[in-house]
């Protein structure tokens, strides 16, 4: 097995993996050059990496480890969805090749843990399960209802973040308030973009980057 994520690593390394050609296979504008030669060298750097430790015989944990280490000390602020997406598609695939589960670490560093965790209590809870109130908005361009269903509520969880979200039924991006006190949910006609913490933005912020999206994703 090491022999041959040996050679995949090194296949990974030769590639070049922000070239026109690979933005214009996601239906992305590329980013600047300077940007793309520096996401080449963070991930050649974490490719080196493993291969220094699949040479010492090091085991899952360790590689997880590293992989875990380089993730953590990528300045995500510094770039925008479309390229932190193709950083963690990246990532991904160095964790396949040493066959390292790194599911739950990607979308953490995407999403934030607490959006995570809602993720995975939206997919256990899809079937009928008891619903105590409904949180309901229009979309805001074919106003059919972009409903939360709310299953638990808790005292004293506080309202982390804006949920930027696309609709369904017409494909429009909007911004999602759900409140205080819930602790599990699950989401109705429309997929989870991104979550935007209150701690770090305002509203009118959280509207700026929701204008952002439509305007790059059309």
């Amino acid at each position: 097995m090491n022999e041959q994520a040996l050679n995949r690593l090194k296949q990974f390394k030769s590639k070049d993996k922000f070239s026109n050609e690979e933005w214009d296979k996601r239906g992305l504008i590329p980013s600047d050059q300077v940007i793309s030669n520096e996401l080449n060298s963070m991930l050649n750097a974490a490719a080196e990496e493993l291969i220094q430790l699949l040479n010492n015989g090091s085991d899952n944990s360790k590689l997880k480890k590293a992989l875990k280490s380089r993730l953590k000390h990528i300045n995500k602020s510094a770039f925008d969805t479309e390229e932190k997406e193709f950083i963690a598609d990246y990532f991904y695939d160095l964790a396949e090749i040493v066959n390292v589960d790194f599911k739950d670490e990607l979308n953490n560093w995407l999403y934030g843990s607490f959006l995570n965790t809602l993720m995975k209590a939206v997919k256990v809870f899809k079937g009928n399960g008891k619903i105590l109130n409904v949180i309901s908005q229009d979309c805001t361009k074919c106003k059919s209802k972009l409903e939360t269903f709310v299953l638990e509520r808790e005292e004293g969880i506080p309202d982390y973040s804006f949920f930027l979200v696309k609709c369904n039924e017409c494909g429009e991006y909007n911004l999602l308030k759900i409140g205080i006190g819930i602790k599990r949910l699950k989401f109705g006609k429309y997929t989870m973009i991104e979550q935007l913490r209150k701690d770090e933005y305002t509203e009118a912020q959280a509207n700026i980057r929701l204008e952002q999206i439509k305007y790059f994703r059309k």
